[in-house]
């Protein structure tokens, strides 16, 4: 019952609002601007094999490849900064100013760079996600219990021993942490990349649809877009529930 009464409320309010802007939409009567959610529905289905087999691939490659190489930079920097203090005060601010620096400014050097291939589209991807990685994952490392650590040392354990047994399994809920904020990005860098030049994906065609003023076709792949970052977020909390049975 708790369960049910969790997703009531929300579920509700999702209704309200989707009802309100159906109303709303259909009293401006401006469908280019504003469509009702019925015509972004109808315009999905419409659309729906273009999207689902010819643009929602293209996209879901650029999301998983982007997201590889950001789990794979994130997590090994943020071991090398845990392994060396010399490391970390070059390393890290550098990650911080990669941050501060607009996405949408870097992507048009991208894609003079790479061109219009997938890897202007994944280098924006991986910009945008490796940083909470490696900021989690970092942090989660520094987390260890000292006191455990100590204990450790004096039952001769190594610093292999110590960094296997002990840094990593209190990294691993940062970690987690860092891929719930991670993965819904990759949707969004996915997206500013296709937005900028290409010629498949979901904001490719949702560009394409903006030039043409057709209101329903530019909301109908960002529709897509969300879920396809609520998936990969629920993907991560399958995983780690299932990695963090043995805390129950």
């Amino acid at each position: 019952m708790k369960a049910r009464s969790s997703y009531l409320a929300p579920s509700l309010l999702i209704l309200v609002l989707v009802f309100c802007w159906e109303i709303g939409a259909r009293l401006m009567a401006m469908p280019y601007i504003l469509p009702a959610p019925s015509e972004i529905a109808n315009k999905l289905w419409v659309l729906r094999s273009t999207l689902l087999f010819d643009h929602l691939p293209a996209t879901l490659l650029i999301v998983v490849i982007g997201l590889g190489i950001s789990i794979v930079l994130g997590v090994g920097l943020s071991v090398w900064m845990h392994a060396s203090k010399t490391i970390e005060r070059a390393v890290y601010p550098l990650m911080i100013v990669s941050q501060t620096i607009p996405t949408i400014a870097l992507a048009p050097i991208f894609v003079l760079w790479f061109g219009y291939s997938i890897w202007s589209k994944v280098v924006v991807t991986v910009l945008i996600t490796f940083f909470p990685i490696a900021v989690n994952t970092f942090d989660g490392l520094r987390s260890s219990n000292k006191e455990l650590r100590e204990l450790m040392l004096t039952m001769g354990a190594k610093k292999k021993d110590i960094f296997l047994k002990l840094d990593i399994p209190s990294a691993l809920p940062f970690f987690y942490s860092g891929l719930k904020v991670a993965f819904p990005l990759s949707v969004i860098g996915a997206a500013i990349g296709e937005w900028l030049g290409a010629q498949a994906g979901l904001g490719y065609f949702s560009r394409r649809m903006m030039t043409q003023f057709d209101g329903a076709g530019v909301f109908a792949p960002i529709i897509l877009l969300s879920l396809l970052g609520i998936g990969l977020f629920l993907i991560v909390i399958l995983i780690e529930k299932r990695s963090f049975r043995w805390r129950k």
